[in-house]
This record gives structure tokens, C-alpha cells and sequence, in this order.
């Protein structure tokens, strides 16, 4: 499947969070919840505290997908404080650009990311049981680890091993 790229006209950006991003993040999150992507019992903590939550050490960090001008997507990453791994944590894409290239842009950055800090594994999960969001992690090579259910929604848990990244190294379509 490939992917839409934004045409000439509107110039996507990858860019490190901003205070003034805060209005758009907490749209996107919300919007997760009402898509049923969130469980309903997450509080959002780290939402409403970014800076805290995303750039307390080096190896954490939280970006923003701009499309002229206006965050149509997010992602962070938080370092396992115990092992070389991390957590890809908030990807999310505004639902009149899903089906584009952001969310995989959104990857490779979190994913570069990583590399540059020497991790050696990441994870994530998700709800969302859409086959776009599982074959965008299957491009990148994540493999499914295991599938949990709660509250009634399948947890996907996924994860990356950065150190075989040769075998799955995503290529560009």
C-alpha cells in the first residue's frame, strides 16, 4: 500500500513540541478517546504535562506534525529508566490526514530518535485494531508480542528490536 504524501502546497514539518502546540496535542488525544483508541480510564497525565512527562532526560522527547502551519499529528518517546529501550508513547494523527505519509514520518522520527540514544528496543500498543495502523508497524518491522483485553477493548502490544534494524529497515515507497 502506499501512502499519500502532502502535495507541494502543503509542506509537512516534524517538529519538537512547543507550549503553544498545547490547544492541537490535547485535540488529537481527545479525539483518540472518542475514536475508542484510548483507554477510558487514562487520565491524560502525560498530555497535560508534556514538558514534564517528555523532556526530563535526554533520550524522552515529544514532536508535532505540522501541515502549513497546523499540528495534524504527535508522537513521543520515553526511555525504560531500567533497560536500553523505549516507549513510543501518543501517535496520533488528525483523522482528515490518516492515510497519508505523517504517521510513518512520525515513526521514523521516534525511531531515529532511539537510535541516536542508544536504544536498543522499543515497544508500543494500541487499540486501534484498524489494519492501516498494524501494516504502518508491520512497514517498520515491529512484530506483535501479545494482545490483552481490557475494559472490553484488545490491547496490541508491539515492539522493535533497533539492533537487527538492518533486516527490517523501513524502505521508502
Amino acid at each position: 500500500m502506499t501512502l499519500a504524501r502532502p502535495n507541494k502546497a502543503e509542506q509537512l514539518a516534524v517538529r519538537t513540541y512547543q507550549p503553544e502546540d498545547q490547544p492541537a496535542v490535547e485535540r488529537l488525544y481527545t479525539d483518540g478517546l472518542l475514536a475508542g483508541q484510548i483507554d477510558p480510564n487514562d487520565t491524560g497525565v502525560d498530555i497535560e504535562n508534556i514538558p514534564e512527562a517528555f523532556f526530563d532526560d535526554e533520550a524522552n522527547h515529544f514532536w508535532v506534525a505540522e501541515v502549513d502551519g497546523r499540528v495534524v499529528g504527535m508522537i513521543g518517546v520515553v526511555r525504560d529508566t531500567d533497560q536500553p529501550m523505549g516507549e513510543i508513547r501518543r501517535l496520533r494523527v488528525d483523522r482528515s490526514w490518516q492515510h497519508t505519509s505523517i504517521g510513518a514520518t512520525l515513526i521514523e522520527t521516534a525511531l531515529a530518535h532511539c537510535r541516536r540514544h542508544g536504544l536498543l528496543k522499543v515497544v508500543l500498543d494500541t487499540r486501534f485494531e484498524r489494519d492501516a495502523a498494524v501494516g504502518l508497524f508491520d512497514r517498520f518491522g515491529f512484530k506483535h508480542n501479545r494482545s490483552k483485553s481490557i475494559h472490553g477493548k484488545e490491547l496490541l502490544e508491539f515492539y522493535l528490536d533497533l539492533y537487527r534494524r538492518d533486516e527490517h529497515e523501513h524502505q521508502q515507497d
